[in-house]
């Protein structure tokens, strides 16, 4: 089995080298292969991951070595393929992985141990999870529009400036967002399905709102948690829909929107999705993020990928 390392070589901090050192000496010793790429520019990952997909299929495992960025860019490079992706949190957010390792608090180190690169003895299992397909694009965490997006764009500035900071960068960039205007407009014409598996539109044109989420997983934005009961391979997307608030509301909200605690909480809806279709007023580029990279399209049609990107889970 060949494993591709896909590096981002601006993630991570000084130990990653240390690490990557202990896993090359490991592949000394088994017959399993550890190639190293490292990414230039934008796209690269997914390039390389395309790369070896297709010329391995099932014979290789892509690792990324990096950031939410990065996971974003692989995925939509192995999806629909028969290649796994194998995930080692290297970024600052790393909000993804947050979701498959089950904690806010990621310790790469263990990460790496529970694979088994420091041992040899290499362990996983790979089980196939959904995508969201937004205009051709793919996205395997969250899709936001709103205030969240600008935290997310303030805190990727702040945490770029400070790497030390770390996901603290964009519970910090929630300050400057909360001075301005926090209520948005959009066109929303969601496909949803409630809890008894009936089919239902939502459908706003327009709509003042404050927030948006569509998630596959759970945690985005260094943490926040607008879908804490997510499944990745149910076929369906959370939602969760803030309608516009004032600024005292805020302080409060924000704490348990961070914590997970949505459901049944005024002025939040929540619920699932399949597709549907998400538009500016004014026709100029939305408000929006997918993964943390934010896009300039003025509508974004989108829906659910059932099982369409195999990944590599801890035994």
């Amino acid at each position: 089995m060949k494993y591709i390392f896909i590096v981002n070589p601006i993630a991570g901090n000084k130990d990653k080298e240390k690490l990557f050192s202990r896993i090359r000496s490991t592949f000394r010793l088994i017959d399993d292969e550890m190639i190293m790429e490292t990414t230039n520019c934008k796209g690269d990952a997914k390039d390389i991951a395309a790369r070896y997909a297709e010329q391995y299929g099932k014979d290789c495992v892509i690792v990324s070595c990096g950031g939410d960025g990065t996971v974003h860019e692989i995925a939509n490079g192995l999806a629909g393929t028969d290649t796994p992706l194998l995930i080692l949190p290297l970024g600052t957010g790393n909000d993804f992985a947050k979701k498959i390792y089950g904690t806010k608090k990621i310790n790469v180190e263990n990460v790496i141990k529970a694979f088994g690169f420091l041992d040899g003895k290499l362990r996983y299992d790979v089980k196939p999870i959904d995508l969201i397909d937004y205009n051709g694009e793919k996205c395997i965490n969250v899709m936001s529009f709103g205030l969240d997006t600008k935290v997310e764009t303030i805190g990727r500035i702040i945490a770029g400036k400070v790497p030390a900071l770390g996901h603290q960068a964009y519970n910090l960039a929630v300050i400057p967002v909360l001075m301005q205007s926090l209520k948005y407009e959009i066109n929303l014409d969601l496909d949803c399905i409630d809890e008894f598996g009936n089919s239902y539109k939502y459908k706003c044109e327009p709509m003042d709102y404050t927030l948006l989420a569509i998630c596959n997983a759970s945690y985005y934005g260094g943490g926040f948690c607008p879908a804490p009961d997510s499944k990745l391979d149910d076929g369906l997307l959370d939602f969760a829909l803030c309608h516009p608030i004032k600024l005292h509301q805020a302080p409060p909200l924000i704490v348990k929107y961070s914590n997970g605690d949505v459901k049944n909480m005024k002025p939040i809806d929540t619920g699932y999705v399949v597709g549907g279709r998400i538009s500016s007023v004014d026709g100029k580029a939305l408000l929006g993020n997918c993964d943390g990279e934010n896009f300039d399209y003025d509508t974004v049609d989108f829906k659910v990928e059932p099982k369409s990107l195999k990944l590599c889970f801890i035994k």
